[in-house]
């Protein structure tokens, strides 16, 4: 419960804290909104339709991986955005060691649609699996990173830290080991590997709850 006020508090001072920031702060998160849309629009771009394609319904059903592809990454985009949008709003500043780690994370975050298609044309092949979850286990761990690095250099607003502390840490504890894991995975069951990517999504919450030890209000 404490945590869930905590995290109330945050994001009722959000406005506020925009202010304060003032004009540089809005352009590193104007920055990192704007690389989260290009990624997330490129994705559907693996989904391609020939024009005068004698039979559409065989053309769509072939694609089949490439829609999966699609909507798994645009779960799992959509959610590191929103873990990055909380985090953000968690902020006091930034300094130029985090704003080079959230470069980093960025990076991770463009590979996205390319991973995404590989696994769309690949899916058959284990060693798509593999670059796809590396890709999103190294987007996981560079979050990671900037929180920890800001928790300790005390860039985050007072009210936030024991939130960002007891939920972030396990949260993203818990996506990159799930990535991790699905390698090995991979290699035995590709369907296997998806199945506890989903997982993440529908327990995923939760599971980091009991981690941290937290009792959500909501």
């Amino acid at each position: 419960m404490e945590a869930g006020r905590q995290h109330r508090a945050f994001e009722r001072s959000a406005a506020v804290h925009r202010e304060e920031g003032g004009v540089e702060f809005s352009r590193i998160v104007a920055f990192s909104d704007g690389v989260f849309a290009i990624a997330i629009t490129l994705l559907v771009l693996a989904i391609e339709v020939p024009e005068n394609a004698p039979d559409l319904g065989q053309i769509l059903r072939s694609q089949e991986g490439d829609f999966l592809a699609y909507a798994l990454s645009f779960a799992v985009v959509g959610k590191f955005w929103l873990a990055h949008h909380r985090f953000s709003s968690a902020l006091l500043r930034f300094d130029n060691t985090l704003m080079g780690l959230n470069l980093v994370y960025l990076a991770g975050i463009t590979l996205v649609p390319f991973t995404s298609e590989v696994l769309g044309d690949y899916g058959d092949a284990p060693a798509a699996y593999i670059v796809y979850a590396t890709n999103m286990a190294f987007v996981s761990v560079s979050f990671s990173g900037s929180v920890l690095y800001a928790y300790r250099q005390g860039l985050m607003r007072p009210e936030t830290q024991a939130f960002e502390r007891r939920y972030a840490g396990p949260a993203n504890f818990l996506t990159t080991a799930v990535f991790v894991l699905s390698i090995p995975i991979a290699l035995v069951s590709t369907s296997a590997a998806v199945l506890i990517w989903t997982a993440t999504f529908v327990i995923g919450r939760r599971a980091a709850d009991k981690i941290a030890g937290i009792q959500r209000s909501d």
